[in-house]
């Protein structure tokens, strides 16, 4: 832990404290696969086709044009249904803000066209939604949340972009900083477990993509893939341009963005995060002013479950992420799009495992 990144504003809210009933790490990271029931949500599909011939699709709930939206990143192998993407929708709404959750390439149920897919540190997506986003409701305040995966995408987005993001806010939880270090912890202890579930559910989705076509890669060969680091060295790297997993790993971690950050960010990390190490967490001095590293002793991945008992958990991120947004998002004030930044084009607001 670095204390030091400790930011003590007098009007920061209380530090997360994790309940004496689920201080381990794995009980956090999987109570809302195993325990929670998630709110269940009214979303509206739309499918946004992208200029490389492939599709995205956005699910929406709740806001109206008047109100602050907020833009969600889900984690690998997430998607709208995943029971945080769910919790934070529901808690937004409660404040009156919009949700749009936007499902990387694949993830929304569907196959995408491309034999690429997404990665860790994959932003153009991130950058062409945003945009567009922005053209359909220049006005209207916009927020982004990120989690594991997803904050990785976007911390490092905000940091290629600096003073040109055209967002208003971003919180980001549960980052693998240094993927090299996060895909190291993966292969040790419990956290193998968490690798062979999201590894099969890859190798799902990529068998699935790939039924009426050759596999890029070997169907026995793709069997034998038993970790990240091997997965990501034969089928992420080559599908998305880099010459292998550490030139992947070193190009698209999101640490040494964080300096060139400009936007009021959020950055909320448990110390116990069973995904990686306390190795990944970043210094004060790698922080920009503009980010607010929010640590905690327990919380484990994408978990800060509280409440006096099991039976009354409470879930953390849920209150502390849409306080955060609400200090920062205005609706008479939201961040301008430089002139050179604005894209044509335009969403319509009203279209239609474990925590990863």
């Amino acid at each position: 832990m670095h204390p030091e990144n400790l930011r003590h504003d007098h009007d920061t809210p209380p530090a997360y404290v994790a309940p004496w009933w689920c201080r381990n790490a794995h009980l956090q990271t999987v109570w809302s696969t195993l325990f929670r029931r998630a709110p269940r949500i009214a979303w509206r599909r739309e499918r946004v086709e992208l200029p490389d011939g492939d599709f995205l699709d956005l699910d929406w709930a709740g806001g109206d044009a008047g109100r602050p939206a907020v833009l969600i990143l889900h984690g690998l192998e997430g998607s709208a249904a995943s029971p945080y993407v769910r919790g934070l929708t529901a808690a937004l709404a409660a404040r009156g803000l919009g949700a749009v959750v936007m499902h990387f390439r694949g993830c929304s149920g569907e196959p995408n066209r491309l034999a690429r897919s997404y990665h860790s540190g994959d932003t153009g997506d991130i950058d062409f939604i945003v945009h567009r986003l922005r053209a359909n409701a220049p006005a209207r305040a916009l927020g982004v949340v990120g989690y594991s995966l997803g904050g990785n995408a976007l911390l490092k987005w905000l940091g290629e972009t600096g003073d040109g993001a055209p967002v208003d806010a971003a919180a980001a939880v549960s980052v693998p900083f240094l993927l090299n270090e996060s895909a190291d912890r993966m292969r040790h202890g419990l956290s193998r477990v968490y690798q062979w579930r999201l590894l099969a559910s890859l190798k799902r989705s990529l068998r699935r993509k790939f039924a009426g076509r050759p596999l890029p890669l070997p169907a026995a060969r793709l069997a034998r893939l038993d970790d990240f680091w091997a997965f990501d060295d034969a089928v992420t790297a080559p599908l998305h341009g880099f010459r292998d997993a550490v030139d992947y790993y070193a190009k698209s971690s999101s640490r040494r963005f964080l300096d060139r950050i400009r936007v009021p960010t959020l950055i909320v990390h448990a110390v116990d995060d069973p995904f990686m190490t306390a190795k990944v967490v970043p210094r004060a001095d790698e922080l920009s002013p503009s980010v607010r590293l929010e640590l905690s002793a327990h919380g484990g991945h994408v978990g800060f479950v509280d409440g006096p008992w099991p039976w009354r958990a409470g879930y953390w991120l849920e209150r502390r992420i849409p306080s955060f947004l609400a200090e920062t998002l205005t609706v008479q004030n939201p961040k301008e799009i430089p002139e050179n930044l604005k894209r044509p084009g335009a969403l319509n607001p009203e279209g239609g495992g474990f925590n990863s």
